[in-house]
């Protein structure tokens, strides 16, 4: 799986706007000088939160960006998908819409497969658990494995 750029400026976004002590809106402008994100894309890629109901955007002088609903609701997979559609596309459709002929229907099987598997590590942290460093068990167990951090 690739990680793209919106996805990971989306959650870095999100775990600075869901760190405020005092939860009030966090300027698009602050929030990309904190984590070193471009403030055109930044804008962009708050624009798709906000349309996936993750953000809301607030005028005025002490407006700003904060999250649309508790941080415990949101999940990685939300994000994702808010900013880069599905978890796994084979080029460019779900899984389950890919056909393949007799020998290779196989491959079916396995980015359904893998779906699942980014399913169980996306589905389960939230902005939360990323925000309070606190990651759920589940995922801390698979980091603990010292082949997990090898480059195969």
């Amino acid at each position: 799986m690739r990680v793209s750029a919106k996805s990971d400026y989306a959650l870095r976004a999100l775990i600075e706007i869901a760190s405020r002590d005092d939860a009030r809106p966090v300027s698009a402008e602050e929030l990309g000088r904190l984590q070193e994100i471009p403030h055109g894309f930044l804008q962009a890629i708050l624009a798709d939160m906000r349309r996936a109901d993750i953000v809301v955007s607030q005028r005025g002088q002490s407006g700003g960006w904060r999250l649309a609903r508790a941080a415990d609701s949101v999940t990685i997979a939300d994000v994702i998908r808010a900013v880069d559609g599905p978890l796994v596309s084979v080029y460019g459709l779900r899984p389950e819409a890919v056909t393949y002929n007799e020998k290779a229907d196989v491959l079916q099987h396995v980015w359904i497969a893998a779906r699942s598997s980014l399913r169980d590590v996306f589905e389960k942290v939230t902005i939360a658990s990323l925000a309070e460093r606190d990651l759920p068990s589940e995922v801390t167990s698979r980091t603990a494995d010292e082949d997990a951090w090898q480059p195969h």
